[in-house]
């Protein structure tokens, strides 16, 4: 089982604005579910995390090792999927997983049965051939969730994953997740609550740069009643 500590982490960028403030959290295997309005410090963290972006201050340990000052021995272990992540619109969805699989540094045939393996469970079979610059929103969306899914990762940090699909594949997207979720640590941030309602182990909240709460779904929903009326009493407390 790996495990990720994060201690004491800040982020000031230049010109003086503050992203994060002593950000401090343990995780192993499982679904830890990150919630926060816009300009809470999310994708802050996050792009730390994923080492594409270093703390002002603070330590991250990956199974014990500094990864601000080595960051191999994660980014081998890695699935990132970025709000803003890109594709290449003249590639159809199995060249450019092809070509993020070479990227990766992955066996050829083992990424290749993966790629077969993700394209049937993300319901991508019908438009694999088609150039990603014809797909929906929705359908581009799932071929880079494929794409942080390559190399069967032991860390995934996902940012938005479901923005853009449709609540039917909302849904196949959670269930995958779910099932992820059981064998390695998921980073999963959204600003919809209810992707998080029934699949997270943990839940953490962040407002204004801090976390704000931070434990199992029942220990943060308390007595609110739900985890959507929770997350907006937490952030009306921090405000």
């Amino acid at each position: 089982m790996h495990s990720l500590d994060v201690r004491s982490v800040s982020k000031t960028y230049r010109g003086g604005a503050t992203a994060l403030h002593d950000i401090s959290f343990s995780m192993k295997n499982g679904i830890v579910g990150l919630v926060g309005p816009n300009g809470a410090g999310k994708s802050s963290l996050m792009r730390i995390l994923a080492t594409v972006a270093r703390p002002s201050a603070g330590t991250i340990l990956w199974d014990g090792v500094d990864v601000v000052r080595d960051p191999r021995p994660l980014r081998r272990m890695l699935g990132y999927l970025p709000q803003d992540a890109g594709v290449y619109p003249h590639l159809d969805a199995r060249e450019f997983l092809r070509y993020i699989a070479a990227l990766k540094g992955l066996d050829a045939r083992r990424s290749r049965k993966q790629m077969d393996e993700l394209i049937e469970s993300l319901d991508l079979a019908s438009v694999a051939r088609r150039p990603l610059g014809t797909l929906s929103g929705g359908n581009r969306q799932r071929v880079t969730i494929a794409s942080a899914l390559l190399g069967d990762p032991q860390l995934l940090i996902v940012d938005e994953p479901t923005v853009g699909l449709d609540p039917e594949q909302r849904i196949r997207f959670r269930d995958l997740i779910a099932a992820l979720g059981r064998d390695r640590i998921v980073l999963l941030s959204t600003h919809i609550v209810s992707d998080l309602e029934s699949r997270a182990d943990r839940i953490i909240v962040m407002a204004g740069g801090r976390i704000v709460a931070d434990g199992t779904r029942d220990g943060v929903v308390g007595a609110h009643g739900s985890l959507e009326a929770a997350y907006v009493a937490h952030i009306g407390r921090a405000a």
